[in-house]
């Protein structure tokens, strides 16, 4: 933990001082600290010396002279785990979730999917309906992750796939024909219990995970 502090810019020390409970101050800093960590390993850099510079909807990026390699990244984490995707010159967004029990699932959907998801979702058996929901939400968070507009994109304005039986999709962008064949989706299996999904811009890429170890 030490040294993963010792990575972080003043302004994170300070971000992760803000959070109330000591936990929280120690995942954001073993997150913030392994993603600089990954990515100093990248641009054979010291991690201390990254630079990041923020979206208008606050999307992290390199700052320069960190981006002339290209590298694109996010992370997401549930529960203690942490998910990081990296790619280079092309967008990239990363979602995983701890599939805990909601008692207020359906109207969740009811409020935040789209009309064709909904229906998707009650086609389900009622067994399979918690597995689909985490499906749904995970991919699409990964989705407006990667086009750095977070909640900002009404989550019903665009369709993913959540059936078992169909692959992991982006089906459709409202009043964008074009957009949902920009991005590849696929279905991550971080750990038991968690859903984790990447959306990732273009389809001429290969995948490649890693655990880390200490």
């Amino acid at each position: 933990m030490q040294q993963l502090a010792q990575t972080l810019a003043p302004d994170e020390r300070a971000r992760a001082a803000r959070f109330y409970r000591e936990r929280d101050q120690h995942r954001f800093t073993c997150a913030r600290g392994l993603l600089r960590t990954l990515l100093g390993g990248y641009l054979h850099c010291a991690a201390s010396e990254l630079q990041f510079t923020y979206g208008h909807r606050g999307k992290p990026a390199l700052h320069a002279p960190f981006d002339q390699e290209q590298l694109c990244f996010n992370v997401s984490h549930s529960r203690g785990l942490a998910l990081y995707a990296i790619t280079r010159g092309r967008e990239i967004g990363i979602d995983i979730e701890y599939m805990r029990e909601l008692n207020d699932a359906e109207a969740i959907a009811e409020r935040f999917f789209s009309e064709r998801e909904r229906a998707a979702l009650r086609s389900l058996h009622p067994a399979q309906r918690h597995r689909g929901f985490f499906t749904c939400w995970c991919r699409k968070e990964a989705y407006i992750k990667a086009i750095g507009e977070g909640l900002a994109m009404p989550l019903d304005q665009f369709d993913v796939s959540l059936l078992p039986d169909e692959p992991a999709r982006l089906l459709q962008v409202a009043h964008n024909a074009a957009e949902a064949t920009r991005w590849s989706l696929v279905e991550l299996a971080p750990a038991t219990d968690y859903m984790g999904a990447l959306v990732v811009e273009g389809y001429d890429w290969h995948l490649r995970c890693w655990r880390w170890s200490d």
